[in-house]
């Protein structure tokens, strides 16, 4: 494989970086201690490192002590502060410059931003939020999700940011993968992240050198091995491991994300267990998918 698609301690957002789902318990308090083991847990099955605090670490329904505990729980967990990438996405860049700073008291690596999200924002707030969090001092990855967001960090926007010095990678969740493209000619020393699963292969072959990663939560081994075929440009080993993933990590892109990949790791023996409202249970016609190609995927040897 090449070197460059591999996690090393002075590039740390690069590898499998796993989006990690937040244990909760019944009465949906935080469950550290699952936690710990479940961050414990990616690294032993050959991911490189995680992204507390993201969207599917549920942040937003967070109090601002448990988002800094699951910081120092990822840290601590990791046995290596690089390893971890916090999510430092606010609705004001002074309070996103205030988790970045967080981030870095705990010994994290990198971290990862949103775009100004409280409002459709305009090139010059999108510099501007993107240099206050920067002189935190730690490396910053742009995440791109115009889906949500409504701020699209299109291909020129991420060159200006990267040089100006504001950014170092980028999770691209667009889901256009043409786009892949266009960063490496406007910005060719820009690290891209895979951002969505379904478009791993894609972005893999297009030169992606890390994935920003939602299934591995459930299925950590098999979905390392996918990566590490399909940056090495093995397609022979990484088309039928995609075909055969592709019908969970298509739900990496849908908004019930949360909720199915935290079936998916309860069905894989990975203690996943509730969201907190307004996400909701699965049910019907999407827990019955989930869980048709979660078990279809084990009973196939995934793990």
């Amino acid at each position: 494989m090449n070197a460059s698609t591999t996690w090393t301690p002075d590039r740390p957002w690069r590898g499998i970086m796993v989006a990690t789902a937040l244990p909760l318990r019944e009465d949906l308090s935080v469950d550290y201690d699952a936690y710990a083991e479940h961050v414990r847990r990616l690294i032993e099955n050959g991911c490189d490192g995680v992204v507390p605090n993201g969207s599917l670490g549920e942040y937003q329904t967070l109090t601002d002590e448990e988002r800094a505990r699951v910081v120092r729980t990822a840290v601590e967990a990791a046995g290596d502060g690089a390893r971890v990438m916090p999510g430092v996405a606010a609705y004001g860049s002074a309070e996103s410059r205030r988790w970045a700073e967080q981030a870095a008291e705990a010994g994290a690596g990198s971290v990862l931003l949103l775009p100004p999200n409280a409002f459709r924002a305009d090139e010059t707030a999108v510099l501007a939020h993107y240099a206050e969090v920067a002189a935190a001092g730690l490396p910053v990855v742009a995440y791109n999700n115009p889906i949500d967001t409504k701020v699209d960090l299109t291909p020129a926007l991420l060159a200006r940011l990267h040089a100006e010095g504001r950014i170092v990678a980028v999770k691209e969740f667009s889901g256009d993968v043409r786009r892949a493209y266009e960063i490496a000619e406007l910005a060719p020393d820009l690290d891209l992240l895979i951002g969505a699963d379904d478009v791993l292969l894609e972005l893999a072959l297009a030169g992606a050198v890390g994935w920003i990663a939602g299934y591995p939560n459930a299925l950590p081994a098999s979905c390392a091995e996918l990566y590490r075929a399909a940056v090495a440009g093995d397609l022979a080993t990484a088309l039928p491991l995609y075909r055969s993933l592709h019908p969970l990590l298509r739900w990496d892109s849908r908004t019930e994300f949360v909720q199915a990949i935290k079936l998916s790791m309860d069905l894989a023996g990975r203690h996943g267990g509730p969201t907190r409202p307004p996400r909701h249970p699965l049910t019907g016609d999407a827990h019955a998918a989930v869980r048709s190609a979660t078990e279809k995927a084990l009973a196939e040897g995934h793990h």
